[in-house]
This record gives structure tokens, C-alpha cells and sequence, in this order.
């Protein structure tokens, strides 16, 4: 059995050792598999984060330290999430969640996932929100603190995972010649928003709106403007990032030419390059020689034998499109945020898809950027169309919070955001740079250690979150990634 996005059973179209033998078994697997039919009404939340030691932040913490500080923080029960890690990272054996249901995983470079279950967005927001302020008690206790930012600003990337995927996904990143596959894995965080896919008649618009909406979204919450110590005069390096590696499995699956989402996620991972083989073991190799995945099912390729539905899963986690259709909408493309702002990048995303009149201004409003993904990343809201649609969505969004019945705090921090960064052209990144000449890059990871125990002990204290200071405006060199 599989899950859909809400945890109702949906029988497997095949068996996973059927052989993929035809482009039409592919285009029929996506059929039954792209998206599935839920009312939106849910959201499940990931968050990344950057686990750092308080007393020396250029030091990397291996995922085994961090493991050992939250033992006693999981539940040990599992679930059926629709935040279930899309790329293989490694759990806690026999501690995979906490009690409001987030699953703790990890990243290749230790980068702290937290995967909560599909809730209505108020009760999704509070749980994520509980089990995030447990987790970092425990990791307070143990001298260790989380950073939201969508890049690493200090420390070099370093593979801590070393299972047979991660190892192999490496060596098919290096060979590719760049070293952008390797600061994805390790030195990269974001903020996943994973919605319903809605009724069939909605796919089509909502898959559309959710490509659409990518650039003014990416410009809106654009937090990572260093890297491994250097500023590279992006405001989102981590969407920078994206772009460098292979596009076989980054670009956008949506196209003006395929508006059906079922057929365009067919021809994706049909034009998708081969990444990993499964070993009889279970284990991973790189492929002998480039190859796409239609290459194989056609015979064309140097692989050792036909692939089967099971190769074709398989396959699907290894692409990372900005929008990944895995029964619902897997929106891939926003920085992990400082300052706490998480909260307004998912209740902003969701009321943009989920409310039907801000969906009707948004579709409209981002449609002249929709494609501007590296205007995006280089400028931020910089860039004056993307301001002007990022000012309209965010009186869209705020304005179906208020219809959605979201709570007054998140109102306020929803304002409180929309006016430091929407409103004079800003995103997080700026502030970043603001600060960077005086205080450098582990300044910038010490801040937000320091803000993150403000933000704890007003939470505790029931006092309503700090906003971010905005400052005047600096330019840096942009470098080749």
C-alpha cells in the first residue's frame, strides 16, 4: 500500500518489480501516481536547520552529537506524513518522532529536518512550532543551537552521512564537474511547504500556480547571501545553487508546452539523467556511464538489465524539481529563514494556493516573473517586477489569513514582516549583508543563536516575537558558483 497526502490507503498501480518496458509505462505510472485527489485544506511542514556549537560555530556538528542530545526528546511512535523526507536522510533508529508528530531526520552535511504531518495550517503551525521549541531546549542543554538560514555563512561543506546514496550521489555530483552538487547536500536548508493537490478539475491551476508563484516567493523570503564564508552577492545562493546542478533533475516541470501535470512529470523523468543504481544488496552505484532515464527504457543505455516500477520510484527521489508532484505539491524552492519567520513563509505560500481569491490575484500578478527564477535569486525584491508582484501577494495573503481565521499572532508577525521587508523592497538577506561587514560570518550564525533564546524565552513568557532591525543597504561582488 501507499499513503496520499491526507494518510488514505491508495492501492500500487503495479507491482515494484514490473518491468518498465515502454515511455507509455512511465506516462502511465505518472498518471495514477502524480497527484491525488484531496481538497486542499492541509499542509504538512519541513523545516532544515543548521545545528551549530554555541561555543565554537566554525565547528561542524556530526549528526551522531545532535542525535545523542535528543534521545530523550522522541516519542519513538511512527507515522504516515506527507512530509516524509524525499531524499533518503537518515532517521533516528527507533526514535523517528516527537510528540506533536514531527519526524527528526538529517541531511547529508547534519542539517536537522523536521517533518511534521498534514494539519489544517493553524494546528500544523502550532505543532510544528512545540515540537521545534523542545527540540532546542534539548540541544540548549547540550551546547548546541539551531540557525534558520537557507545557506551555511561559515562553515565548509563536509558529508556526515555516509550510507551507500549519499556516497554515490557524491561521486555522480563531482563528475559532473562542479561543486554546486555538494553544497546542495551539505550546506544548503530550506523551508518545505507541501500542499493537496485538490480535485482533477484543480490540478492543472494549482500545479501551474505553484510554478508561478516561485520567483516572487523566492525574491520574498531570499535568506542566503553567504557561503562557506564568502558572500556571493546572491540574495537566495541556495536557489543559485539549484540552478548550476545538472537541470536534468532542477529545472521546472511545468511548461507552456505540457500543461497537463501527469504528462509533463512523465516527460521529466523520462529526460531525467539515471543518478544511482540499486545494488542486489540494497546498496547504490553510480551509473558506468551517462544516461537517461528514457534511455534505459528504450535499451539505448549501457545499464545492465530493464528497469522496473521499483527503479522508476526510485528514480522520482532523485529529481528535485522546484515543484515535486508526489500525490500533492512538494513547493522545494524557499530558504530556511531567520529570525523565526518560518511561520510567515508557510501561512504566505499556503493562503496564495489555498485561498481562492488570493490564488486568482497571485496567478495574475506573478505571471510577467514567473519565469525570472535568477533575477530571483541574484536581486531579491530588489528587482522592481518582482517587488511589484511580491506588494500584491502579500495584501492577497494577508487578506485570506484574515478569511482563513488565522490567529492574531500570526497575523501580527505576517504584518510585522510585510512591513520591514515586502514594503521597501527587502528580504531577509539584506539584513544579513547589513551586518555582515561589522560582525562577519560567524557573527551572523551567533546573532541568530542569540535571537533564538530571545524568541524561546518570549515564547515562554507568552510575549509576541521580536521583529527584525532593517538597516541600509550594501552591495557584494557576485561569484561563480
Amino acid at each position: 500500500m501507499t499513503r496520499t497526502q491526507s494518510g488514505k490507503p491508495q492501492e500500487d498501480p503495479y507491482g515494484t518489480d514490473d518491468a518498465i518496458r515502454s515511455a507509455a509505462d512511465v506516462h502511465r505510472y505518472a498518471r495514477l501516481t502524480c497527484l491525488a485527489d484531496q481538497p486542499p485544506g492541509s499542509v504538512g511542514i519541513e523545516t532544515e536547520w543548521f545545528v551549530v556549537d554555541t561555543e565554537s560555530v566554525s565547528r561542524p556538528v556530526p549528526p551522531a552529537r545532535t542525535m545523542a542530545a535528543l534521545t530523550d526528546a522522541v516519542a519513538g511512535s511512527s507515522y504516515d506524513h506527507r512530509g516524509s523526507p524525499s531524499n533518503g536522510a537518515t532517521g533516528i533508529p527507533g526514535h523517528t518522532t516527537l510528540p506533536g508528530g514531527t519526524r527528526i531526520t538529517f541531511e547529508p552535511g547534519g542539517q536537522l529536518e523536521l517533518s511534521a504531518p498534514p494539519l489544517p495550517l493553524s494546528d500544523a503551525l502550532a505543532r510544528t512550532a512545540a515540537d521545534l521549541a523542545r527540540i532546542r531546549s534539548m540541544l540548549t542543554g547540550a551546547g548546541l543551537a539551531l540557525v534558520g538560514m537557507g545557506t551555511d555563512p561559515l562553515r565548509p561543506p563536509h558529508r556526515h552521512l555516509t550510507t551507500s546514496r549519499y556516497r554515490a550521489m557524491e561521486r555522480y555530483f563531482r563528475a559532473g564537474g562542479g561543486s554546486a552538487g555538494m553544497m546542495m547536500m551539505c550546506s544548503t536548508a530550506s523551508v518545505q511547504v507541501n500542499l493537496d493537490a485538490g480535485s482533477p478539475a484543480q490540478w492543472a491551476g494549482r500545479f501551474e500556480l505553484a510554478h508561478t508563484l516561485g520567483p516572487a516567493l523566492v525574491a520574498m523570503f531570499a535568506a542566503s547571501p553567504m557561503l562557506a564564508g564568502i558572500a556571493t552577492g546572491y540574495r537566495s545562493t541556495r536557489q543559485a545553487l539549484w540552478s548550476k546542478i545538472d537541470r536534468t533533475r532542477t529545472r521546472p516541470v511545468a511548461t507552456a508546452h505540457q500543461p497537463d501535470p501527469a504528462s509533463a512529470w512523465a516527460d521529466y523523468l523520462l529526460a531525467a539523467r539515471v543518478m544511482l543504481l540499486r545494488d542486489p544488496d540494497g546498496g547504490f552505484q553510480q551509473p558506468p556511464a551517462a544516461t537517461t532515464f528514457g534511455e534505459w527504457v528504450a535499451g539505448d543505455s549501457p545499464l545492465p538489465r530493464i528497469p522496473t516500477v521499483r527503479d522508476l520510484i526510485y528514480h522520482a527521489t532523485t529529481v528535485f524539481p522546484p515543484v515535486r508532484p508526489r500525490g500533492w505539491l512538494e513547493l522545494r524552492y524557499l530558504d530556511a529563514t531567520p529570525a523565526g519567520n518560518w511561520p510567515v513563509v508557510v501561512a504566505v505560500t499556503t493562503a496564495l494556493l489555498d485561498d481562492a481569491r488570493a490564488a486568482d490575484i497571485a496567478a495574475d500578478v506573478c505571471l510577467p516573473v514567473a519565469h525570472e527564477w535568477a533575477t530571483a535569486a541574484l536581486r531579491g525584491l530588489r528587482d522592481t517586477a518582482l517587488h511589484k508582484a511580491a506588494r500584491a501577494c502579500a495584501g492577497a495573503a494577508r487578506d485570506a489569513l484574515g478569511r482563513m481565521g488565522a490567529a492574531t499572532s500570526l497575523l501580527t508577525a505576517v504584518d510585522a514582516y510585510f512591513d520591514a521587508y515586502v514594503e521597501p523592497g527587502r528580504c531577509p538577506a539584506d539584513d544579513l549583508i547589513d551586518r555582515l561587514a561589522e560582525v562577519g560570518p560567524a557573527g551572523l550564525l551567533r546573532a541568530e543563536i542569540d535571537r533564538n533564546m530571545i524568541e524561546n524565552n518570549n515564547r515562554t513568557n507568552g510575549c509576541p516575537q521580536a521583529t527584525t532591525q532593517v538597516a541600509g543597504p550594501t552591495t557584494t561582488d557576485v561569484i561563480a558558483l
